[in-house]
């Protein structure tokens, strides 16, 4: 589903975050980047997913997290008011940037199908280039993933 590929220029992104600012994933250069794509904030999977990445701050470090879902600012500030979460969460209601990143398709729940969010991550070197790719990550693993991710590219 992935319409990007690793060693491609991560797609440049203009988002309002959980405090009602404009962020571009260009502001973040000379950073390595992990952005995870996720439903809705609050949900159980969802939650897990951002505390796990709240939690294993201190095996993160050198690397900036945001997080995308179609959720409202409004909605991302409580979400990270309520966990107390150390990162960026951006709104992309629209889904262009879910698109942009292969994270927005056709799922199914329960033999019903529709559009929605595909949990998936990428991770970007300093220079903007996708070095890691999860087309689908469990929100369990995701902390895994990333570090092992991570300690290769040390």
């Amino acid at each position: 589903m992935s319409v990007i590929e690793l060693g491609s220029l991560a797609p440049n992104f203009s988002l309002f975050d959980q405090n009602n600012h404009i962020v571009t994933l260009d502001s973040f250069r000379g950073k390595k980047v992990f952005i995870y794509f996720y439903p809705k904030a609050d949900t159980p999977g969802c939650t897990t997913q951002a505390c796990s990445l709240k939690e294993a701050e201190q095996d993160l470090t050198g690397v900036e997290i945001i997080g995308i879902s179609p959720d409202l600012p409004e909605k991302l500030a409580n979400f990270d008011d309520k966990y107390k979460l150390n990162f960026t969460l951006l709104s992309d209601p629209d889904h262009q940037v879910l698109q942009a990143y292969g994270a927005w398709g056709q799922r199914s729940l329960y033999g019903k199908k529709f559009m929605g969010v595909i949990r998936s991550a990428c991770l970007v070197d300093e220079e903007g280039k996708i070095i890691k790719l999860w087309p689908k990550i469990s929100p369990k693993q995701t902390v895994e993933k990333l570090v092992s991710a991570l300690n290769v590219q040390s």
